[in-house]
């Protein structure tokens, strides 16, 4: 009976807290849930944990937690609400956004100040189809950790169908060079010899494979490189 009793409890807590996490969720927002900057991220850890523990822990009392998740969805409103009235104070709770690629050459400095590595940079621009550097404009890493990509104006997406034209081929570039490493399988691949590779790194002012930080290279020959202390000027302002 007594075990009868404590799966009951159980049962009342997560049929009366589950609905009231769903009411308060739904009252923060949707920006809570989809774009997850950095204080609706910690939000939701935060009614993760309460409303974990409460079902856990039956010595917890039922109400503090009700109350908790109440407050907690209030203090995420008037963030929010607090961050729409005054710019400087949403930009004190938040990420900058960050320029991580300006035509076509990656901002090694920027990359580490966001701490991100080549290998997650590589994968958000593969999630938006992007396999070759040299058609981006401008990448911004947001405040949510979210790549936005801008293409060159002549990479922009036009559909075969509009233009009656039949692709023989894909755009791909090949990471070649990552970190002043030289991937001599990439090269074998696309049928050209480490000569010819230094030969092309020379003609593009390179003399040591160290000062390289990435270079990604197609079957067309083409090379694009980023040095580790690449320093762009005039990089465009962005303001969130």
């Amino acid at each position: 009976m007594e075990l009868v009793k404590e799966l009951l409890i159980l049962l009342g807590r997560v049929v009366t807290i589950l609905p009231l996490m769903l009411i308060v969720t739904l009252f923060m927002g949707r920006r809570s849930v989809g774009e997850l900057p950095i204080f609706d991220f910690l939000i939701l850890m935060s009614l993760g944990a309460v409303v974990g523990a409460d079902i856990a822990d039956p010595d917890i009392e039922h109400i503090h937690t009700a109350v908790a998740v109440v407050l907690i969805g209030i203090l995420q409103k008037s963030v929010a609400i607090l961050k729409i009235r005054y710019r400087k104070f949403g930009k004190l709770i938040t990420f900058e956004p960050t320029i991580v690629i300006m035509d076509g050459v990656i901002l090694n400095n920027n990359l580490k100040k966001i701490q991100y590595s080549i290998d997650n940079m590589l994968l958000l621009l593969r999630e938006k189809d992007i396999f070759d550097l040299s058609s981006v404009h401008l990448a911004i890493v947001e405040g949510n950790g979210n790549l936005t990509v801008m293409k060159k104006p002549q990479k922009e997406t036009v559909t075969n169908e509009d233009l009656k034209i039949v692709k023989l081929h894909t755009e791909i570039s090949y990471p070649v060079i990552v970190e002043g490493k030289l991937y001599k399988e990439v090269l074998a691949y696309l049928q050209f010899s480490p000569t010819w590779l230094t030969e092309k790194l020379r003609t593009a002012g390179v003399e040591d494979i160290n000062q390289v930080f990435f270079a990604a290279l197609d079957k067309e020959g083409n090379l694009t490189i980023s040095f580790k202390d690449e320093k762009l000027k005039d990089l465009p302002p962005i303001i969130h």
